[in-house]
């Protein structure tokens, strides 16, 4: 069965990104559906996948991460507004029994997203 993963690490500290909340929308030209919304733990993955089994569709989907809101609970004084404030990333999943891992690499000035294995 396939599903959908992600790990964020904090390029900035050189550690893993632990307390990013995260949505995962359908995405349609109507209107996005929320799916889920979860948080990364110590490790910076999610305790489940973002979406697995029959909830993953052949479809476009939209990956939302709270980047904005993780910096500011480790300290960081960010500029108002802040540079980011969400890394949006949008992707097709045109065989929904394969695994897609997305992983995220932030700072409070970039990100960087790939398909990981």
């Amino acid at each position: 069965m396939g599903q959908l993963t992600t790990h964020v690490l904090d390029t900035s500290a050189g550690l893993p990104a632990a307390a990013v909340q995260i949505e995962v929308h359908a995405w349609s030209e109507c209107a996005p559906k929320l799916l889920m919304r979860t948080l990364t733990g110590r490790d910076g993955r999610c305790s489940q996948p973002l979406l697995g089994g029959e909830d993953l569709r052949t479809g476009r989907y939209v990956i939302t991460f709270q980047v904005g809101e993780y910096f500011r609970g480790r300290g960081l004084e960010l500029p108002q507004p802040a540079f980011l404030e969400e890394a949006v990333i949008r992707i097709g999943i045109a065989d929904p029994a394969a695994h897609y891992h997305v992983p995220l690499l932030i700072s409070p000035w970039s990100y960087s997203v790939y398909r990981g294995g």
